[in-house]
């Protein structure tokens, strides 16, 4: 996604509290940014975190890591989060800014991921060739499998049909077993649903939000 430069955004990155500016050095420490010992979600590719802020104010009992390539948007992310959060300490939730593609760099097996989040992604339709830029791509889910704990998640949204199907394929080639699918997520009555601003904005275009949950199973099948 493209985004206009933030002139502001350095300066406030800068003295936001639970933005982490250097990941590499956290590598397999990532629990320790956390004043309470609990569960870690990844969220990849949080773009503006409208949904991330609302769904970790709402499950205090679990830390956040929110991941975007760019820092423009995390500067905007700085500023939903605190409106989001209001007077209340930001405990929970961390932005930090690496590319995805080279995720086994920055999260490691020592930091025990429950779950990740990856919403409205990059569908990566149009070249063939750029597939494996996908971020369930097997490529990609290789490495998640190398820090997830047993029986991880991965939730997963999109708007793109093509995208979807192959992504069930990939998550089945790479022993992820499907716990939940729909192919319209706002008709299906499942809760709770904490929406970006792609599925807002898809919605009232009238496409449906396809979702699905599946399961790491170790070994693989």
């Amino acid at each position: 996604m493209r985004i206009r430069k933030k002139s502001w955004g350095p300066d406030e990155l800068a003295v936001c509290p639970f933005f982490v500016q250097d990941p590499v050095s956290f590598a397999g420490n990532w629990r320790s940014l956390f004043p309470k010992k609990q569960p870690l979600h990844l969220e990849l590719g949080c773009g503006k975190c409208i949904s991330t802020s609302q769904m970790a104010k709402a499950n205090p009992q679990i830390n956040f890591l929110a991941v975007d390539e760019i820092s423009d948007m995390l500067a905007r992310a700085n500023r939903v989060i605190q409106n989001t959060y209001g007077d209340a300490p930001v405990d929970n939730l961390r932005l930090t800014p690496f590319d995805c593609m080279y995720i086994s760099q920055y999260i490691l097996p020592e930091d025990c991921v429950e779950r990740i989040y990856i919403n409205f992604c990059n569908p990566w339709t149009k070249k063939s060739r750029h597939e494996k830029r996908r971020l369930t791509h097997p490529r990609q889910l290789t490495q998640y499998r190398e820090f997830l704990v047993p029986g991880g998640e991965i939730y997963f949204k999109t708007d793109d049909d093509i995208l979807f199907d192959a992504s069930l394929d990939y998550f089945q080639q790479c022993g992820f077993a499907l716990r939940y699918c729909t192919r319209n997520l706002h008709a299906s009555g499942y809760e709770p649903n904490y929406m970006s601003e792609h599925e807002i904005m898809f919605t009232r275009q009238g496409i449906a939000t396809k979702f699905a949950i599946v399961q790491m199973m170790n070994p693989l099948p």
